[in-house]
């Protein structure tokens, strides 16, 4: 440019004018370029094929500038690795979006067929660039969510040669050479192909199955016409057998609306050179009727997805050259967009529970003379294609009562339908449900509100009167019962009427027979009556327990809890017989013989006729002494599998096994017996000793045990003889004086069930042989009832023996849970359940009796056992005063207001076995598992944020180093406001991509919680109460290349530059080898930023958990801490805490309470839990959920029943420790003071004060500093089972020094200060006329007093600022150590 042009330039830019006149003609030269030539894209010239490499710079550039509406995702790969890109384009395109349907189109199947996979190239491009221009585009983007794959066959297509028009090259198949059109599922053959081999084919099927398509269509070539289902028949002929779907019709429609609108398709003479005298009418064809194709795609989408699909061949020409593309383009363009809006029609809507509006997923749509269904997504969204008629659509979901509604679909926009059903449990059942819809063109709603209004009615009356009849059914069958007995009763002798009724059933039960028997029991006498299992045995049978009491299902304060097992060892068949007929005399005698109405209204008693019901399935009758059945399934005895105090027993643990241990520490049994056979005596503790020797092993409890046992042998005259099985002849002869035996004199047992009870649980159990015959004829059962029918029902009277009673809190009256009761003289403390009872058996005589808990004042006192009964001794303990700065306080929490009592009680309440049981039997659940990739992560968690706007905000952290988004979700009931007071708590996982078990469950556990919410007190007041964090995927990258069913693959452990994350968490940079990872740096700031007290982290390849540190030099200085969180994590999982960590996978066991150290277990630097630990101020454990790193989706149900409980403990254990507020003299809150807590763990306050951390149980030494303000000191106690209590803790100012007030030191030492100046000055003036050598002395004089000067500086600053200096003592991590003193 010229320098007159430049001036000349500079000229018109000072006129305003000018300047607005140039802007107006660039803005419109702009606005006038297409939307092919738009600047920064090289236009379109639809002369040229796009290989893979092409095709994937393509995708990936419009994804990111079309990020608005447009979202790139692989939903697998192909043989070779190539991924299979589907673009998906609709109005925010990373969300599931309720009411908008989904369609898909798919190209290039057969990789030589290669038109289709340009056209929808060229198809996303139209649909990107004209929305926001072209009305018709933007209409269909926003209503529709449209997948397009180009290419489902990428390795194909790479094989395949431009011109080849009939396919000689082989691209047709994929690479392991099968045609994945014939390799779907098929109705009428059997398609048989390894999986293996079609890793494109498995992926669409995942896809088609997950997402619930509407419409699609799948491109293909070779000729040019619309193909529609069945595209085979039964009789497989080659041609010319119309394969009749039920859709038939609307299938029809459809393909001609697309035949229609392509010029060559409608003339239905495609004119190919191979065939040029085929034709099909109307450009249009049934599959079948065509040629017979077993395993095609378009089938298996109508039959086993939501959606309908035709085949669409686009060309004669496979793979014709490419200038011909443009005119295919053209041909096909307006078909594609016509055929796409079709999936507007016929009639879409909701399904919702009347109860509560929540949307019900899966139900059923049924249309009346149609027989395909589809099911709701999981908004309760569903879209059914219809031509324009009249229509019955019945709404069906399980335990729901369906609604029929008679609906007119007219042409043009689908009618909307939305059914609200009733569940059938629901009061007033006859009450008609009612049913609205409309739609955006007219329709006769009065007509369609009657006819729905009288269907419902009608659904609803039949449903009531089935009820009423069932109901009238049942209770005539009781009343005639009732009478029937009354009569009886009245009819006969007076010595009969008081006369028990004895049972009628004597036979061995099948379990079949068995779970009949105990069903029918639990029906008919549903008031004193539960029946539920704890587990099952090796080969899935139920392991049944009855519940006989007053009030079954619920714990009644003071009530003691007993328990009969037998059949433990599958052969001994008398106790399984006995504890039957022992069901149905108490049911038959409750409220008529009084010994067993007053034993069911005083006592909850459980009973489990087998606990070896697989072994009883191979055992004979007739066995005297044999051996079959005994063992388990795996040919274990259950009765050498429990853990041992003198021998370690290296057999796994079985399912058994591990059902009884739970449940026994789930419930708060005093007493217990367990039934077996082969002799005649009641056996007790202990079973073994530790010398291994036949000799007397006596326990603590000796006297009790022997009084029980007596109490049993007694009633059974042949026991209490002594000499069983004189009859037997068996060579040998056993004498037990009175009928019982200490275990171990008569032999010894490893691994015994009773033992384990005493050591373990407040249980006491005994052993007891019924007989010496092990599996007796059936004629001989009631000889068996006879002899030890006393005996069963005086052995549960036992349980009322000894002490009882309540330790109660003396400030607030409630109970107090764990607290320990000792009795002088018995080494065996018993403690108290969740609401403060106890039960202590003990013989008749005097005790002392103390009773202690955590942060109280023992008590103690003395009591006498009567000879009959039960003694209560109530015990009040008071708090342990607060301890502050050696001063000894009433009390440091404020006053409570009622709903902070209320949920301390809370706390409580679920901080006991039974309360989190009963809160999950009180959650309702709608689990739908799967394993998500990261794009149905982020739509999960936006479902949710949509569902559940007011508690639930979705954050985005950052992304993987792909650019995938990591997300969190909290939630709260006040989701996004800063609330320091509240405890947060953070739930992670997928740190490792190839573990993503934990993604799962807790996309699961924050689904439970939302849906909860509002509906469950207890949920709704924890989430009130707290912030909770979920982050489900931590290495989304690492996450895409993990391999499904591979329990021990590290595909994808790392994130695709291969760091493993949980080796890249360092405070401090230079530790770093590299640059921090994105997915790191993204969690980092999380755990900076949010101030968390508690963090839990989910991973997978073993069963345990871990605390920091992974470090393996470094100290923990509040270890016990750490240690207690991970144990309460494994306590609440039925099999953590075992210790067996993963045998199968080589894994050493006998971890003690599954809990470890993380160095101990694998020792890295730079793990997260470790920074959280050390630079967020946060506890974190780690949890290994599963041995198998991906183990199959149908174990995720299972994985989730085994974690919810500890998710839930954690989210309750948040609340517990210390929590306070730092406020000054006046109450002006202080942020940023320094809480040290046992001299290791330090905090800083928040703004208002607030600080809060989460403590085992114990007493704990808490310092306080802030500058300006004097040191604070502390002592408090910190239950198991409370909620943290509320410290204020105030500073004065240090108002006084040495003792003289502040100013007069102050205004002293200026003074001072002044003279000292002066001085220095008077000397320095004098020396400066000194020698040089005097000069030189006199500097160093004053180097040596300036460092002496410092010292003591130093040296007073350290008396104030100790606490805040203090770090984790790490040598080789001083850069880190000292990053962080930095931040504080």
């Amino acid at each position: 440019m010229s320098r007159q042009r430049a001036n000349d330039l500079c000229l018109v830019f000072k006129h305003p004018l000018s300047v607005f006149f140039l802007l107006f003609v660039l803005i419109s030269s702009i606005n006038s370029v297409s939307f092919t030539e738009q600047p920064g894209k090289e236009a379109e010239t639809y002369d040229k094929y796009y290989n893979y490499d092409e095709l994937t710079v393509l995708l990936k550039s419009l994804a990111q500038k079309y990020t608005n509406i447009a979202n790139l995702t692989s939903i697998g790969r192909s043989v070779e690795g190539r991924e299979l890109w589907v673009m998906r384009i609709t109005r925010d395109p990373t969300a599931d979006t309720p009411g908008k349907p989904k369609f898909k189109y798919v190209g290039n199947m057969h990789g030589d067929e290669t038109v289709s996979r340009q056209v929808l190239i060229y198809l996303l491009e139209y649909l990107l660039h004209g929305y926001g221009d072209d009305q018709r585009v933007t209409e269909l983007v926003n209503t529709t969510d449209i997948y397009i794959m180009p290419s489902m066959n990428p390795d194909g297509f790479e094989k395949s040669v431009e011109g080849d028009c009939v396919g000689k090259y082989d691209g047709r198949s994929n690479a392991k050479n099968i045609d994945l059109n014939r390799s779907f599922p098929d109705q009428f053959d059997n398609i048989e192909v390894k999986q293996d081999d079609i890793p494109e084919g498995i992926a669409v099927m995942r896809w088609i199955v997950e997402n619930k398509f509407v419409l699609s269509g799948n491109l293909h070539g070779g000729t040019v016409v619309a193909s529609y289902p069945y595209d085979d028949s039964p009789s497989h002929d080659s041609e010319g057998f119309y394969s009749r779907s039920p859709d038939d019709a609307l299938f029809k429609y459809l393909a001609r609306v697309y035949a229609e609108n392509n010029p060559v398709m409608k003339t239905g003479q495609p004119k190919c050179e191979e065939n040029p005298d085929e034709t099909f009418k109307d450009g249009i064809t049934n599959g079948a009727s065509w040629y017979d194709v077993s395993g095609g795609m378009q089938d298996f989408n109508y039959l086993k997805g939501n959606c309908l699909e035709i085949t669409m061949e686009l060309s004669c020409c496979k793979y014709p050259p490419a200038s011909r593309l443009k005119t295919e383009w053209e041909n096909n363009r307006e078909s594609l967009l016509a055929y796409m809006e079709k999936i507007h029609i016929g009639v879409r809507g909701f399904v919702n529970a009347a109860r509560n509006g929540a949307p019900l997923a899966e139900a059923v749509i049924m249309v009346a003379g149609v027989n395909h269904n589809v099911s709701t997504a999981r908004f309760g969204d569903y879209y059914r294609l219809l031509l324009p008629g009249t229509y019955n659509i019945t709404a069906v979901a399980p335990g729901y009562i369906p609604i029929t509604v008679n609906v007119t679909v007219k042409e043009g926009k689908a009618t909307e339908l939305n059914f609200t059903l009733k569940a059938e449990g629901d009061d007033n059942p006859t009450t008609p449900l009612s049913t609205d819809y409309s739609t955006a063109t007219t329709i006769n709603t009065a007509s369609a509100d009657s006819s729905a209004s009288a269907d419902s009615s009608t659904s609803a009356d039949s449903s009531a009167s089935a009820d009423s009849s069932a109901s009238a059914d049942s209770s005539t069958s009781a009343d005639s019962s009732a009478s029937a007995d009354s009569n009886t009763s009245e009819g006969s002798v007076d010595q009969e009427s008081s006369l028990p009724v004895q049972p009628q059933d004597f036979r061995h039960h099948t379990l079949s027979d068995m779970e009949l028997f105990l069903k029918k029991f639990n029906s008919t006498y549903k008031s004193i009556t539960r029946l539920y299992d704890i587990g099952k045995s090796v080969q899935g049978r139920l392991l049944w327990v009855m519940e006989i009491s007053d009030n079954p299902g619920v714990h009644e304060l003071g009530e003691p809890e007993f328990k009969y097992i037998g059949n433990m060892h599958g052969n001994e068949v008398v106790g399984r017989e006995l504890l039957l007929n022992l069901i149905e005399y108490l049911c038959l005698n409750y409220g008529r013989d009084p010994e067993v109405t007053e034993l069911v209204n005083s006592t909850r008693i459980h009973i489990m006729p087998s606990m070896n019901p697989d072994g009883y399935e191979i055992s004979k009758e007739g066995d005297v002494s044999g051996i079959q059945g005994r063992n388990n399934s795996n040919n274990f005895d259950l009765n050498r599998n429990f853990p041992d105090r003198f021998k370690l027993v290296t057999d796994p643990l079985q399912p058994e096994t591990i059902a009884v241990m739970n449940w026994a520490k789930n419930y708060p049994f005093v007493l217990s017996a367990n039934l077996h056979g082969g002799s005649l005596v009641v056996n007790y503790p202990y079973d073994d000793n530790l010398e291994d020797g036949i000799q007397y092993s006596r326990s603590p409890d000796d006297d009790v045990f022997k009084m029980v046992a007596l109490a049993y042998s007694k009633e059974n005259a042949k026991m209490h003889s002594g000499h069983p099985c004189e009859e037997m002849n068996l060579g040998y002869q056993d004498y037990f004086k009175d009928g019982i035996t200490n275990g171990a004199e008569w032999y010894n047992v490893h691994g015994g069930m009773q033992d384990w009870n005493y050591l373990n649980t407040n249980c006491f159990e005994v052993t007891i042989e019924l007989g010496c015959c092990k599996y007796p004829v059936a004629a001989d059962l009631p000889k068996y009832w006879n002899e030890n029918r006393r005996s069963l029902l005086q052995f549960i009277h036992q349980v009322h023996r000894g002490v009882k009673g309540m330790v109660i809190d003396s400030k607030d009256g409630s109970g107090i849970p764990n607290a320990t009761i000792i009795v002088d003289g018995i080494d065996h403390p018993i403690t108290t359940n969740i609401a403060g009872d106890y039960w202590r058996l003990l013989v008749p005589k005097s005790y002392h009796l103390t009773a202690s808990a955590q942060g109280y004042k023992s008590v103690s006192t003395y009591a006498s056992v009567p000879n009959e009964g039960v003694e209560i001794v109530n015990f009040t303990l008071t708090r342990i005063s607060t301890n502050v700065n050696g001063k000894m306080t009433d009390d440091s929490s404020p006053v409570q207001d009622p709903s902070m009592k209320e949920f301390q009680n809370l706390i409580k309440q679920l901080s006991g076995e039974s309360g989190l049981d009963e809160l999950i039997e009180n959650t309702s659940t709608q689990s739908s598992f799967s394993y998500r990739q990261n794009k149905d992560v982020s739509e999960f968690l936006r479902g949710l944020n949509l569902n559940f706007p007011k508690i639930t905000v979705v954050h985005n952290l950052g992304h993987s180093v792909e650019y995938r988004i990591i997300q969190a979700l909290e939630i709260s009931n006040n989701p996004e406001v800063q609330e320091p007071s509240k405890p947060k708590i953070r739930f992670v996982t997928g740190i490792h991509g190839n573990a993503p078990v934990g993604t799962e469950l807790l996309l699961e556990f924050a689904a439970s919680l939302c849906i909860n919410y509002g509906k469950n007190a207890a949920i709704t007041r924890l989430i009130n109460e707290t912030r909770i964090f979920i982050l489900p995927s931590i290495n989304p990258d690492g996450r895409t290349l993990a391999v499904e069913k591979d329990c021990t693959s590290t595909v994808g452990m790392t994130n695709v530059r291969g760091i493993d994350l949980d080796n890249d968490f360092f405070g401090n940079t230079s530790q770093h080898a590299g640059d921090l990872q994105p997915e790191t740096q993204a969690v980092m700031n999380l755990i900076q930023e949010r101030g968390f007290t508690l963090s839990v982290a989910l991973d997978g390849g073993s069963l345990l958990a871990t605390y920091p540190y992974d470090k393996p030099v470094q100290p923990v200085e509040y270890e016990e801490t750490l240690r207690y969180l991970a144990t309460v994590y494994a306590n609440h999982h039925p099999t953590m805490h075992l210790g067996n960590g993963c045998p199968n996978n080589g894994q050493v066991g006998n971890i003690p309470n599954g809990v470890l150290r993380a160095a101990e277990w694998h020792s890295h630097m730079g793990s997260m839990k470790d920074f959280s630990v050390d630079f967020g101020h946060c506890p974190e454990i780690t949890v290994y959920t599963s041995c198998c790193l991906f183990p199959s989706i149908e174990m995720l149900p299972t994985l989730w029943k085994e974690n919810r409980k500890s998710l839930l403990r954690m989210l309750v254990e948040v609340h517990k420790g210390v929590r306070g507020m730092v406020m000054d003299k006046k109450g002006k809150p202080i942020a940023g003071a320094v809480i040290v807590l046992n001299g290791g763990l330090r905090l800083l306050s928040s703004e208002g004060g607030f600080f809060h951390a989460v403590l085992a149980p114990g007493i704990h030494n808490i310092e306080v500093v802030a500058d300006g303000y004097q040191q604070q000191s502390l002592k408090v106690s910190v239950s198991q089972f409370e909620a943290a209590s509320k410290i204020i803790i105030r500073f004065d100012m240090e108002n006084n020094i040495f003792g003289l007030p502040r100013e007069l030191v102050v205004a002293s030492a200026a003074a001072a200060m002044t003279a000292l100046v002066i001085t220095a000055c008077i000397i320095w003036c004098v020396c400066s006329v000194k020698s040089n050598r005097q000069k030189d002395g006199f500097h160093r004089l004053r180097q040596h007093r300036d460092d002496y000067d410092d010292e003591v500086r130093l040296m007073s600053m350290g008396s104030k600022k100790s606490l805040l200096n203090h770090e984790f003592q790490d040598e080789s991590e001083s850069d880190e150590d000292t990053l962080y003193t930095n931040k504080l």
